[in-house]
C-alpha cells in the first residue's frame, strides 16, 4: 500500500485503515479493513481455504462473514452442490454482501442477519463453521460455542483465524486480537479440541477445532 506515494509497511496500513474504520463505527470498520488493498499478501485466502480441506458438496457457515472476503472463496470450494450460510449481525453489510454474491454469480450462498448471541445457523447442518477477525466480538465465548455444536453435523469442525494482540498497534490498543492460547482454553471450556494449528500467517493464529462430545442440552 502506498501513501502520498510512499510505500508502507503492511502492518501499519492495516492499523490505518482500522483506526480509520473505528472512528466511522464498527460497521464502517468493516467495510473499510476487510478489502484492504494488499490484504491478500498476508491473509493468504487461498491457502487458508485450501489447509480447511472443503470437500464439494460441504455445508459451511461464513460466522462474521462481513462484505464477504472469504464469502466467495467458500462458496468456490463447495461447489454448485454445497451451500453456505454467510452470517453478520450488520443488516446493511449483508444487502452489500447479498448483492456482491449475486454479481459474482455464486448461488449457492445464503446470507443470515445474525443475532450477537445467535448465529442464526441450521441445526445439525454445518460440515464447518469459518470465522475470520470475529473471534474478539464474540461475548460469553464458552457458551456460545457450547451451543454452536447444535449446528454441526457429524464431523462438523470450527476453524477461528484471528487477529494476535501483538500483531499491531490497533491490535493491542483496542482488543482487535485474541491470545491464541485464550481462544484454545475457552474452546476446549465449550467441549471442543484442537485439531489442526497451521502456523503459516504472519499477523493470525488459525486453530481448528471439533467437538469432543455434542452436548445434551442442545440435541
Amino acid at each position: 500500500m502506498r501513501v502520498g506515494g510512499v510505500p508502507i509497511d503492511h502492518r501499519f496500513a492495516l492499523a490505518l485503515l482500522l483506526v480509520l474504520g473505528a472512528a466511522l463505527g464498527c460497521a464502517s470498520l468493516k467495510r473499510v479493513a476487510y478489502e484492504s488493498a494488499g490484504r491478500d499478501t498476508w491473509q493468504l485466502p487461498d491457502r487458508v481455504v485450501a489447509r480447511l480441506k472443503i470437500q464439494p458438496g460441504d455445508v459451511v457457515a461464513d460466522l462474521g462473514s462481513g462484505t464477504g472476503y472469504f464469502t466467495g472463496r467458500l462458496a468456490s470450494a463447495v461447489g454448485p452442490q454445497g451451500r453456505v450460510y454467510a452470517t453478520d449481525v450488520d443488516a446493511d453489510v449483508n444487502r452489500a454482501l447479498a448483492t456482491r454474491m449475486r454479481e459474482e454469480g455464486h448461488a449457492n450462498v445464503i446470507v443470515v442477519l445474525a443475532l450477537p448471541e445467535d448465529p442464526k445457523l441450521p441445526n445439525g447442518s454445518l460440515d464447518l463453521v469459518f470465522i475470520s477477525n470475529t473471534y474478539h466480538h464474540l461475548q460469553d465465548r464458552p457458551v456460545y460455542f457450547r451451543k454452536l455444536k447444535r449446528d454441526l453435523a457429524p464431523g462438523g469442525r470450527v476453524a477461528i483465524v484471528e487477529y494476535r494482540p501483538d500483531s499491531g498497534f490497533f491490535q493491542s490498543a483496542f482488543g482487535h486480537g485474541t491470545d491464541p492460547r485464550l481462544i484454545r482454553s475457552e474452546l476446549e471450556a465449550a467441549g471442543y479440541r484442537r485439531v489442526d494449528g497451521p502456523d503459516f500467517l504472519e499477523l493470525q493464529s488459525f486453530q481448528v477445532f471439533e467437538p469432543v462430545a455434542r452436548s445434551p442440552s442442545y440435541e
